[in-house]
């Protein structure tokens, strides 16, 4: 076997094979006395066909088999001889041969890069330092009491906060606009819920009044003969609301099903809520600064075909969240490609930084993000027990935490600086 290799990109490599004619002839010849022993031809006893008329009837398809099965082996054979490591399948061009003459083919692909980590200790990580005082703990109560507000209705004209509940009727030129017409429908004033000019004239109103005003709808609204256009409302009042919030006591707390403790017990579970999802954002924020960090000071170049297969990866786990099944109907393919392209970059570095340094995956990290992943459920002791005894969820998570181990090390290798943020802007960013 005969092989040559050149550059024809940064990664990308055209590999030329050629083999023998006597390694083919040798190989297609056995097969055919094979075959010949049990081939079933109309005139012979089995086992007595002459060769030349077994060769007559399987010796093009045995060729082909032969000359397929050759260039898969010798495709391997060479890069391992090469010592090369493709990133994907090749692309084949077989030149084009005849009998009793010798295979060659020339194979297009990609190899790894080369990844040589460095500046590992110039990552720099700010971390954000979250304190959670009693204003934050407040406007937290604030929106669950909100959640749990009711309507009350209100003899009064009405003001931010309000709930109005309308008819109303949009006319465009004498005709009724799609979508333009409600019945008992529900605005609270302030939410943004409807255009900014229908809203703001629900402003004021009170039971049994009725109105009429125009609305500019925006340049860029979905409907396109209704972009920019000025549209004719009129509306009905039934009635103004003001929202009841419950008293922060005891049943604030069984609203919340809080079996026991009462007040006392549902406001610490809410600051210990607070502290596990900010400590859960901090834990994210840092951990993209260090990927961010990593990805700026090791420039590589990536294979092509690695980032295509991961922006067909993403692009599937889209249509799962989105519910799409019709291939047709998928988000655009190259919205995933700045996405893909850090995936690969930073799978990449990691791996080498997991070659580098020699870790190995920590089985009580395992337990922990398992243990992670069931502490929703009532029963979780027996789902831990189950995902454990799981080979196949096992299989899923071990890459996740040995990256996670990976990022850990990077960390505490790197320079990190404490950020004091608010809470309220730090969870709203």
């Amino acid at each position: 076997m005969q092989v040559s290799v050149e550059s024809s990109g940064k990664l990308e490599r055209r590999m030329r094979v050629e083999l023998p004619a006597a390694r083919i002839d040798q190989e297609v010849s056995s097969r055919l006395k094979s075959v010949g022993k049990t081939a079933k031809i109309k005139g012979f006893r089995p086992g007595k066909v002459p060769p030349k008329v077994v060769e007559q009837r399987y010796g093009k398809k045995i060729r082909e088999e032969v000359l397929s099965e050759l260039v898969q082996k010798s495709y391997t054979d060479a890069v391992i001889q090469e010592k090369l490591h493709p990133a994907g399948g090749p692309h084949i061009e077989p030149e084009a041969s005849k009998e009793g003459e010798g295979l060659a083919y020339v194979a297009t692909f990609e190899i790894m890069p080369d990844v040589k980590l460095s500046n590992l200790e110039k990552i720099s990580i700010k971390k954000p330092e979250v304190s959670i005082g009693d204003k934050d703990l407040d406007a937290m109560v604030e929106k669950l009491r909100k959640q749990k507000a009711t309507w009350e209705e209100v003899d009064r004209k009405s003001a931010e906060g309000d709930r109005v509940v309308v008819d109303f009727e949009g006319k465009l030129k004498g005709e009724l606009i799609a979508g333009g017409k409600g019945t008992d429908t529900p605005v609270v004033l302030g939410q943004g819920q409807m255009l900014e000019d229908f809203e703001k004239a629900l402003y004021g109103i009170q039971a049994g009044d009725e109105k009429s005003f125009k609305v500019k709808f925006p340049k860029d609204y979905q409907a396109e003969e209704l972009q920019g256009k000025k549209v004719d409302f009129s509306i009905t009042t039934h009635r103004v609301e003001k929202e009841v919030l419950p008293p922060v006591d005891d049943g604030l707390a069984e609203m919340f099903e809080v079996s026991s403790g009462g007040i006392d017990q549902f406001l610490k579970d809410v600051k210990e809520n607070m502290r596990r999802e900010a400590d859960a954002k901090i834990s994210a924020d840092v951990r993209e600064q260090v990927i961010d960090a990593l990805i700026e000071l090791n420039q590589i170049d990536i294979p092509q075909t690695l980032k295509h297969q991961e922006m067909h990866a993403i692009q599937r786990e889209a249509m799962q969240r989105m519910g799409i099944e019709d291939a047709e109907q998928a988000p655009p393919l190259d919205n995933f490609a700045e996405l893909a392209e850090k995936r690969v970059r930073l799978g990449l570095l990691i791996r080498q930084l997991i070659a580098d340094q020699g870790l190995t995956i920590d089985e009580q990290k395992v337990r922990a993000r398992v243990e992670d992943m069931c502490a929703g459920y009532e029963n979780a002791d027996d789902m831990v027990s189950m995902y454990l005894n799981n080979p196949q969820i096992v299989q899923q998570i071990e890459p996740l935490v040995l990256e996670q181990q990976a990022i850990d090390w990077l960390m505490e290798n790197g320079k990190i600086t404490a950020k004091k943020v608010v809470f309220a802007e730090f969870m709203d960013t």
